[in-house]
């Protein structure tokens, strides 16, 4: 039986993948850079533009994780107080 609000975990293989592909792409890129025919200035501005788009999208992530995890932690504790109220209900004792 599996439980509804269970998180899947990541696997090592995908990890593995993902960290394989982030370096590939980054030195790919970096080595796109070094042999574009351009001067020192051009390929300084191509290389801070490109640590800059990976330091926002490494920020961009993390600012996503922290607000699936607020909700996920935020709809717990909705569900938890409602399983309370639910439990502590007597609809047979008399009002007053």
């Amino acid at each position: 039986m599996s439980t509804p609000n269970a998180q899947p975990k990541t696997t090592s293989t995908f990890l593995a993948q993902a960290v394989i592909a982030f370096g590939v792409s980054f030195f790919g890129t970096g080595v796109g850079i070094c042999y574009l025919p351009l001067d020192i200035a051009q390929r300084g501005f191509l290389g801070m533009s490109v640590l800059f788009l990976v330091s926002s999208t490494f920020t961009l992530a993390k600012v996503v994780r922290d607000q699936q995890e607020a909700a996920t932690i935020s709809r717990r504790l909705d569900e938890a107080r409602m399983e309370k109220l639910i439990a502590e209900h007597d609809p047979f004792k008399s009002v007053g």
